[in-house]
């Protein structure tokens, strides 16, 4: 089982095939981001919702690398979705990916030891590899001192030290990529017992007929000892089940245990890989981590600094976007007259203008904003404070019977709820993994985010509350508090009902402090914005001309000696939307809603954004600026006279999308993660019904409690 696979034949191609592996904290994302800059496309790997990045770099050759960034993965064991896609990637069964030519194994190297047990079995699979030995600077600084040279010998592969995050290492890591693709296949590091190698034989020779090189049919056998589920990429080998039962069998007989058996022979083999090539140097007094660490996760302190740089979070959103939003609405502005400039007077000019402009534009002015908020989420990631805030919420956690894993997932729910839930896929117990994905959407998303601008920025006074923070960055405090809260809350209940089960302790290990890389923020954020613009330019984009058409048609007869605005209002009164509009104006009108908020939230099911630029559509400002929308909006006017639109209306609006499920892309993934089919579907209803009770009830009691505290609603 020690020799050498042949070196698997492959194709002769002018693009070298890259993946990239490696434990999560290691700095993958940030190495990936400094290989391939902008040159990146995000999809979904085939049939699932597991996030695929993949990107460009140039070689010293004159070629260029694919580089596939696969998912954190702590193993190959397949103990989570995200492991199962990278075992299937690597060993070639992903139906819809090519096999790599050379897989790049990314690994701490302040932490080699848990780092070289993926490591060691990557090493197995019949492919060549190159260790990217990153955060080294973070090694040396903790007297961590790395034979290289040493390293290379042990693990027979190129090993390069690299510091992603200042760009440390790259040509020689892409040297070693072009020159590991013309080697041999590694071939595994350590022995396995004699008597347990005659017994592992015939399992190997099984999965080898069954599709699996050489090597990797050694690694497998190995890793499948522990294994007590199903493997969906090994379904087809005739006769697995029995032939594994029979050999974990005779590997207890022979005095070993099965599960522990793969973990126990590597670990052993690192072990002496590390009293080999590394040495570490004792220094007295704590580190600066430890030093660091005794500030944010002290008891009291850490859940206080945390909330506040929450808020700073929230208030940058109004302040320091200020300035750039100015600048797209002025874009917005100008183009929209420029092109309307072109165009003569009459429906298709109303259709660009007061359609695409005025539905698109209202929306895009809100990017600045967003894009601070993905850096903001980008910065407590790669700084290593993310994980700090897990541990911190790790008591909260689990007093509502969530395991701590869950706020990672949650966290990542303000940046957008799909991906949060996707996230889950980290969470071993499967009743945990639900109950999260069950609150995941209560956490306000940026989908949620120009709601929230464009009510609080109407309606809401700057005034001044403590040194950087103001009323509008409270009130967009408050918003997120009431749906972490909320989902906590929730959560509480699903676990003592119908997700019934014990709490399992969380194992984490807190990452070292680290400098961000700024390269690579930019780049992260630059995608999600990118996402964002591409929904704005699809699915906002045609339904801003769908709006439009129903505003439109059929035409009425409009009282012309009337002002602009009534004749705009004899128009939508009389339009498909306005019917519709009134047709469902009694289910809203509770709430303080009139028709046009019912319509677009109705609307908005496609997307939370896209309330804003229905109401853009509706009142044919979006095109223009936000402020000419704001001043719409404090216009409107009641029969009696009293203002259509109230701080009060306003704030039970914002508590409405806090809690409802207005989003067909999250009951989508719902459906997916939740086990799909029937049983997906099912749990998706019960979170939308939930959720839209939930929300309708809490905004009505908002303006029932404000009515009875005198303010006008």
């Amino acid at each position: 089982m020690a020799a050498s696979a042949p070196a698997a034949p492959r194709e002769s191609t002018d693009t070298l095939r890259v993946a990239l592996i490696g434990n999560p904290n290691t700095g993958k994302t940030t190495l990936f981001n400094a290989l391939t800059g902008l040159r990146q496309r995000v999809g979904n790997f085939a049939g699932v919702t597991v996030e695929r990045v993949e990107g460009v770099s140039p070689l010293p050759d004159g070629r260029r690398a694919t580089v596939l960034d696969l998912p954190g993965s702590y193993s190959l064991s397949a103990g989570s979705p995200d492991e199962q896609i990278a075992l299937e990637v690597l060993l070639g069964r992903d139906d819809a990916h090519y096999r790599p030519h050379v897989v790049c194994v990314v690994a701490d190297a302040s932490h080699l030891e848990r780092n070289l047990y993926l490591a060691s079995q990557v090493l197995e699979l019949g492919l060549p590899v190159v260790i990217a030995l990153n955060q080294f600077d973070v090694a040396e600084a903790q007297g961590i001192r790395i034979d290289v040279p040493a390293l290379i010998h042990e693990l027979g592969v190129p090993v390069i030290p690299t510091v992603a995050h200042r760009g440390e290492g790259l040509e020689p890591l892409r040297r070693a990529l072009v020159t590991a693709a013309a080697l041999p296949a590694p071939m595994r590091r350590f022995t396995v017992p004699a008597d347990v190698e005659g017994v592992l034989a015939p399992l190997q020779g099984l999965l080898e007929r069954g599709g699996i090189n050489y090597a990797a049919a050694g690694m497998e056998a190995l890793r499948l000892l522990g294994v007590r589920r199903d493997e969906p990429h090994l379904v087809h080998v005739d006769g697995l089940a029995a032939r594994l039962e029979a050999t974990r069998a005779a590997v207890a007989a022979a005095g070993y245990v099965p599960e522990r058996l793969e973990s126990e022979l590597r670990y052993t083999w690192i072990g002496g890989v590390l009293s080999r090539c590394v040495e570490r140097v004792t220094r007295s007094g704590d580190s600066l981590s430890d030093r660091i660490d005794a500030v944010l996760l002290h008891r009291l302190g850490g859940p206080l600094i945390f909330l506040a740089i929450m808020a700073l979070v929230f208030q940058s959103v109004f302040t320091w976007a200020a300035p750039v939003q100015d600048l797209f609405e002025s874009a917005a502005v100008a183009m929209g007259s420029w092109v309307g400039g072109f165009l003569p007077e009459g429906d298709l000019r109303s259709l660009v203008v007061d359609g695409v402009f005025a539905g698109v534009g209202s929306v895009i002015v809100f990017v600045p904003q967003i894009a601070i908020l993905f850096a903001f989420i980008g910065l407590l990631e790669q700084t290593g404070y993310m994980a700090r805030a897990a541990y911190l919420m790790d008591r909260v956690m689990r007093r509502v019977g969530l395991h701590g894993k869950s706020f990672i997932p949650m966290l990542s729910g303000y940046a957008c709820a799909v991906p949060g839930i996707m996230a889950t896929r980290t969470i071993d117990d499967p009743k945990d993994r639900l109950a999260t994905i069950m609150v995941v959407p209560l956490m306000s998303c940026s989908a949620r985010l120009p709601v929230y601008t464009l009510l609080i920025g109407t309606f809401v006074p700057a005034l001044p509350l403590l040194p950087g923070l103001n009323l509008q960055g409270f009130t967009m405090l408050v918003m997120y508090l009431l749906g972490t809260v909320a989902a906590l809350a929730i959560a509480f209940l699903f676990r003592r009902t119908l997700l019934k089960g014990p709490v399992r302790p969380m194992l984490l290990e807190l990452p070292s402090y680290r400098m961000p890389s700024l390269g690579s923020l930019a780049v992260t954020v630059w995608q999600r914005c990118q996402v964002f613009l591409q929904r704005a330019g699809t699915v906002i984009l045609s339904l801003s001309i769908v709006l439009w058409a129903l505003a439109t048609y059929p035409k009425a007869q409009v009282d012309t000696t009337q002002p602009e605005t009534v004749q705009q209002e004899q128009q939508l009164a009389h339009s498909v939307l306005g019917r519709f509009g009134h047709a469902v104006e009694p289910v809203v009108a509770p709430l303080g809603y009139d028709w046009k908020i019912g319509v677009s939230i109705v609307a908005s099911f496609a997307a939370r954004e896209v309330f804003v630029s229905t109401m853009g559509t509706i009142y044919g400002v979006g095109g223009e600026d936000e402020a000419a929308l704001s001043d719409r909006l404090l216009a409107e006017r009641r029969p009696d006279g009293t203002a259509r639109y109230t701080p009060l209306i306003a704030v039970g609006l914002m508590v409405f999308y806090v809690f409802a499920l207005m989003c067909i892309s999250t009951v989508a993934v719902t459906v997916r993660e939740s086990g799909g089919g029937a049983i997906g579907w099912r749990w998706a209803s019960i979170q939308f019904g939930y959720m839209l009770v939930l929300a309708y009830a809490m905004a009505y009691l908002v303006i029932i409690v404000g009515r009875a505290l005198g303010y006008a609603g």
